[in-house]
């Protein structure tokens, strides 16, 4: 029978297992065994993922105040009594070297984590569940999920994302409208010595001007622009997916063997001495000890999962309203300051920044992934 060998194998670890503790925590009569209340290594991961998931949206919140401008100022201060100058300059080279100058690192570290996460779901994930008979198109999923997402990935490394040149600086000053607030029309770029067309911004980790410059990520090694934004889009859509895809086969194979093993059947002797089915804390602990690593992996997939998919909503956001990270970031602030300028007094009211370049849904979408067609639509429209 094909169910044999998994099923008592599973058995035989969960019991395996429970030898382990039993010096710990013998059992009390046939099956039963006690337990006492404990902070068992579920619960600090889920609040380890709130803590990441709040301290996240805390971070994009207030990332556009300059409250957190001045703590991150205050905190500078602070440490920069406490640490040595000789450890401060080294800190700042480093940080300088990884996140001011182009480099492989973030990339190899990408592909690395990549590599590790389907090692493991190749030598553990994959072949318990072909022993359960799990499908074939459902266990390959990742891996056409991966294939996709690294060719994507490829591409947006590799594609010039929009650079601003003496030979198309006139072409892309004509493709975007000025809004002579965030965008002036007459400003130039004293790096570059070109005119700044609408919407782009001089990256200084690549060191030219970007048109329609998102931000530059550094798991890619290159700017996010007019160019390959369509790239990046899908490429943190499939890698979301084949996080989640991932977790979806690990959390399945997990609640098979669960269900198999009857382990979820099992009692325990609590502390007033009333034998209790194991709750989902001592279950997934069972597990924890049964399958370590695939237990592991499952939580940081499901960690990942979450993370990516936030940022994908956001991204999402900004592709179906027509900004780009850049101009969400600098929006209201550079209204208002605007505003002030033009009313003469510090007593302005605060003035909602007006997106100008929106014109519905699928015309924004098409702007993403039909770039050329659109640059030459708007053209078009600003000639006539």
């Amino acid at each position: 029978m094909p169910l044999e060998f998994p099923v008592n194998a599973g058995r035989r670890n969960v019991r395996a297992a429970r030898r382990k503790r039993s010096e710990k925590e013998p059992y009390v009569g046939r099956g039963p065994r006690t337990t006492s209340p404990r902070m068992d290594f579920l619960v600090l991961f889920l609040f380890y993922l709130a803590a990441v998931l709040v301290g996240g949206a805390t971070i994009c919140v207030c990332s556009r105040t300059s409250y957190l401008r001045g703590l991150v100022r205050g905190g500078t201060q602070v440490f920069s009594y406490i640490i040595p100058e000789c450890l401060q300059r080294a800190m700042l080279s480093l940080v300088h070297y990884l996140f001011h100058t182009r480099n492989y690192i973030f990339v190899v570290l990408h592909l690395t984590l990549q590599g590790m996460v389907y090692t493991e779901y190749t030598c553990e994930v994959f072949g318990y569940c072909r022993d359960l008979g799990f499908s074939l198109c459902y266990l390959l999923l990742p891996y056409l999920l991966l294939t996709v997402n690294l060719a994507f990935f490829t591409l947006s490394s590799v594609t010039d994302p929009g650079t601003v040149t003496k030979a198309n600086e006139l072409l892309l000053l004509q493709v975007y409208e000025f809004d002579e607030v965030m965008f002036p029309k007459d400003a130039r770029c004293p790096t570059c010595d070109l005119r700044k067309p609408a919407r782009s911004k001089h990256c200084s980790v690549c060191d030219r001007c970007v048109h329609r410059f998102d931000h530059h990520c550094v798991w890619v090694n290159n700017c996010i622009g007019a160019w390959n934004a369509r790239y990046f889009l899908i490429y943190l859509l499939t890698l979301t997916a084949s996080a989640a895809a991932v977790a979806l086969v690990s959390t399945t194979l997990l609640v098979r063997v669960v269900v198999l093993s009857g382990l979820h059947l099992e009692t325990r002797i609590d502390d007033l001495g009333h034998a209790q089915v194991i709750d989902i804390f001592l279950l997934v602990q069972d597990l924890f000890l049964t399958f370590p690593r695939i237990v592991f992996l499952l939580g940081f997939v499901v960690m990942l999962s979450f993370l990516l998919g936030g940022f994908l909503c956001f991204a999402l956001y900004l592709a179906a309203t027509n900004q780009t990270t850049n101009e969400w970031y600098r929006g209201d602030r550079a209204w208002y300051q605007r505003c002030s300028q033009v009313a003469g007094a510090p007593s302005a009211e605060p003035q909602v920044y007006r997106n100008i370049h929106s014109h519905g849904l699928w015309s924004n979408l098409g702007e993403i992934f039909l770039p050329a067609a659109a640059a030459a639509a708007h053209y078009e429209k600003k000639r006539t």
